[in-house]
């Protein structure tokens, strides 16, 4: 047995999207939530109980898109160089970004992919016990159509897609398929032509679901995600100007919107020696963030992710960014916690995780002070604590 601790929190957000609650009493045993309930503070003995009054304590962080193998610097002959290093660099270049995901409090992540499968080789003979705290789920290689975007993070398929996903997918834990390009900088909307037709992707869709493995459809236009939805895609990824239509046929089939729109803030930032490729990266972040709204008022399931590795977008810190971008969109800061927790959790099947409720593993991260400060006080995150004990 493990034994029992309590925890006093000055404001608590559960991750179920509820309000923050002040003045909670968090007791925890044997790794797990025992009890969580308000409390007065009078006669309270100090030494009882580990006293975070002054910070607000919130579930577990999670980004449900990145890639580990890669880094958010800007010098593009950097960028370069990442994609063509041999494990023994690209070794270290994970570690260090599980370092700073760690200490910005993201306790899961959901990669999507890399040409070589390094991150694969790394989560099942490398992750040593210090980032034992973090749960990586790993894509391996993701699939392209031969010709199209995507070799950077995967492959083409030998024959069919759907052969090839029941040939080459031991040991992942999800299925990544590119099924549009990148968003255009030089015209607004532009879109890509499908990658996969109908027929393939759902036959994949159906070849991932025998092994018990998601998809999730890097999909960007009206025509690619509906492709995608129709298919049975498990999330889509990115989604820019997908459309109302698509984001209805989303909320009423429960399919996960993954929307990155941090992405588009640091080509806002970084894109290019023009400032019209720049602009045009900020005209496409309103068009997304006008999207988020839209998806809320309807609904659709969304789970915060950051494509952290993207030109600009760093791991860790790009959740900050990304959660910043929900609360634009609309959403409350409870709301956008429930999605980089539960509903990430959800999506990414890990079970008992994601919410600060009795029964859960007692997995939180705590921020000086209240949760008005959030998430810009989660740059310096004061504690954080996994099963049975703080970090």
């Amino acid at each position: 047995m493990l034994g029992e601790k309590r925890i006093l929190a000055g404001w608590l957000i559960d991750g179920s999207g509820a309000p923050a609650v002040e003045n909670v009493l968090i007791t925890i045993k044997d790794g797990v939530f025992k009890e969580i309930r308000k409390t007065a503070l009078d006669g309270m003995n100090p030494s009882a109980f580990v006293d975070l009054s002054g910070c607000t304590v919130v579930p577990g962080l999670m980004d449900a898109h990145v890639h580990l193998f890669m880094s958010g610097t800007v010098d593009q002959n950097r960028r370069k160089e990442q994609l063509s290093e041999g494990f023994e660099k690209i070794q270290k270049t994970i570690s260090r970004h599980l370092r700073a995901l760690i200490a910005h409090g993201v306790l899961a992540v959901r990669d999507g992919g890399d040409q070589n499968g390094y991150t694969q080789h790394y989560k099942k003979y490398c992750m040593e016990e210090k980032y034992a705290a973090i749960s990586v789920h790993v894509a391996g290689k993701a699939w392209h159509k031969p010709g199209r975007y995507g070799s950077f993070v995967g492959r083409t398929p030998k024959g069919g897609l759907a052969e090839g996903i029941l040939r080459e997918s031991g040991g992942i834990d999800h299925v990544k398929i590119i099924q549009s390009g990148l968003n255009s900088l030089k015209y607004f909307g532009k879109e890509s032509l499908p990658q996969f037709p109908l027929q393939a992707l759902r036959d994949a869709a159906k070849a991932a679901s025998s092994l018990g493995l998601k998809t999730m459809a890097h999909a960007n236009g009206r025509l690619p995600v509906q492709i995608a939805l129709e298919a049975g895609c498990s999330s889509i990824e990115h989604g820019f100007f997908m459309g109302e239509e698509n984001l209805a046929l989303m909320a009423d089939s429960r399919v996960f919107w993954v929307p990155t729109a941090c992405t588009m803030k640091a080509y806002g930032k970084y894109a290019g020696e023009s400032g019209k490729e720049r602009q045009m990266a900020l005209k496409n972040l309103e068009h997304q963030l006008g999207q988020m709204a839209v998806a809320k008022a309807f609904g659709v399931p969304m789970a915060l992710g950051t494509d952290s590795g993207s030109l600009g977008v760093c791991h860790g810190s790009a959740l900050i960014d990304e959660l910043g971008l929900f609360l634009y969109a609309g959403f409350s800061i409870e709301e956008a916690i429930r999605c980089a927790s539960f509903n990430t959790a959800t999506l990414m099947g890990l079970d008992g995780k994601g919410l600060i409720q009795k029964g859960m593993q007692a997995d939180f991260v705590v921020a000086k002070g209240r949760p008005s400060e959030l998430p810009e006080s989660l740059r310096d995150v004061f504690k954080i604590h996994v099963g049975d004990r703080f970090l």
